[in-house]
């Protein structure tokens, strides 16, 4: 297992570009499995949750080609399905959560996919309902298999439908997608995911010959085609990552340049950040955070105390509210953060309560901090990364702390963010890491 030592307090300075999108790139590179024919993605991430996803195909027969860096040619002209119904298969995805994108693609080219629980952030029941919902209502059926606790889904012929989905879940909403872009007739999914994610996957979908209209909306409607081609397909920036940096950057940064952000597809993230008295300018397709000594916490137009929570897209997306809150320890005011999605993400605070953050965790859900206003800096610790998130906030509180903080666990970083220390220490961090 390996730790970063973090030696707090070292302003950063200069310019950072964002890595490709993590989750549209689990989602783009499962789409190749669609065609027989070669597909080129580009902006790929190096990070940990993508290569393994990449080597899974690898050993379910897809010919990858390393073109450049972040630049991976597919062609899964055969998969071995035997393999695929395999004890090592079920294992393996049962270790990564990207995984799960893989069961639409083969069941819309196959009809047939092995589906075992998904492994990935423990942040609370992630359940796969919605996916399976999607499948019954193309026509795919569900058989448990005895002792190997995974499940057989398989279709004869998908037929497309219409559906209302109980929740715009975005790996379901992208799933279904998959497995209807093939269907006979046509799908109608209401209640979609509409990210930006899920619209670049219609967008690569439809350059490969499938007939998918609505995008960006929460009404898509899918014409079945007979088979697609290959195609080429490049990765928006990851807006995960963005907001990460600009939290950095307002914690401890001394000017600090993001670039190349594709500001349009960010969404409400800059607004959260500026709701916290967060100074963000733009300039072309580049964010600049100045430096601040101090910021303060808005309130509502009544006075009433700021409430940040996520929401479906184009809401507040959950994967930054571990960030805004360590932004808030140290900003002037008071701000209640309220996490709907998952019952256990907000669980890391009582390492920033170590730290010494003020944060009252009112319940699972919910949790009311109250800033420093940079007149109480927060204290070295150390601690442990429970997921990807958590993980790069408790790097940004470490940053910002008076001493040497550990923070072991660091592969959940890595599932999410490319080479992080080595891009963060040539803006003037000190991070090491160690085994």
């Amino acid at each position: 297992m390996e730790s970063f030592i973090i030696e707090g307090g070292h302003p950063l300075k200069g310019t950072i570009t964002p890595q490709g999108a993590k989750n549209e790139a689990l989602e783009v590179i499962c789409a190749s499995l669609l065609t027989s024919e070669p597909v080129l993605i580009k902006n790929i991430p190096d990070i940990l949750d993508v290569n393994n996803l990449i080597k899974l195909l690898i050993d379910m027969g897809v010919k990858v080609e390393k073109k450049a860096p972040g630049e991976f040619l597919f062609q899964a002209e055969y998969l071995n399905l035997d393999y695929l119904e395999s004890d090592e298969f079920v294992k393996k995805c049962s270790s990564l959560r990207g995984s799960v994108l893989m069961i639409g693609p083969l069941l819309g080219r196959y009809g047939k996919a092995t589906v075992a629980k998904p492994g990935g952030d423990k942040i609370g029941r992630r359940r796969l309902d919605t996916h399976f919902l999607g499948f019954h209502y193309l026509g795919a059926t569900f058989e448990r298999v005895d002792g190997r606790d995974v499940y057989e889904i398989k279709a004869d012929k998908l037929r497309g439908t219409y559906m209302l989905l109980d929740e715009a879940s975005v790996t379901g909403t992208a799933n279904i997608i998959m497995a209807a872009v093939m269907a006979e007739g046509t799908t109608t999914i209401y209640n979609a995911a509409c990210e930006p994610y899920i619209q670049q996957l219609c967008k690569m979908l439809n350059s490969m010959g499938a007939k998918i209209t609505g995008i960006a909306s929460n009404l898509i409607t899918i014409e079945g085609v007979r088979e697609l081609h290959g195609t080429s397909h490049t990765t928006l920036p990851d807006m995960i990552e963005v907001g990460s940096f600009i939290g950095m950057a307002a914690m401890v940064g001394d000017g600090v340049r993001i670039k190349n952000v594709s500001r349009q597809n960010l969404g409400i993230i800059p607004d959260a950040f500026r709701r916290l008295g967060i100074t963000i300018q733009e300039e072309g397709d580049d964010i600049i955070i100045p430096r601040h000594d101090h910021y303060e916490i808005d309130s509502f137009i009544d006075g009433s105390i700021m409430t940040l929570a996520d929401a479906p897209w184009p809401g507040l997306t959950p994967d930054l509210l571990s960030v805004l809150i360590v932004v808030a320890t140290q900003a002037r005011g008071s701000v209640l953060f309220h996490q709907k999605m998952f019952e256990s993400r907000l669980f890391f605070v009582d390492k920033l309560i170590d730290m010494g953050a003020q944060i009252i965790l009112c319940d699972p859900h919910r949790a009311v901090v109250v800033g420093h206003d940079h007149t109480k800096t927060l204290r070295a610790g150390r601690m442990s990364s429970p997921d990807i998130r958590a993980g790069i906030a408790l790097l940004i509180a470490a940053l910002s702390a008076n001493g040497t903080s550990r923070i072991n666990n660091i592969a959940q970083i890595d599932r999410g963010y490319e080479n992080i220390e080595l891009r963060l220490n040539a803006l003037g961090a000190k991070i090491t890491r160690v085994k």
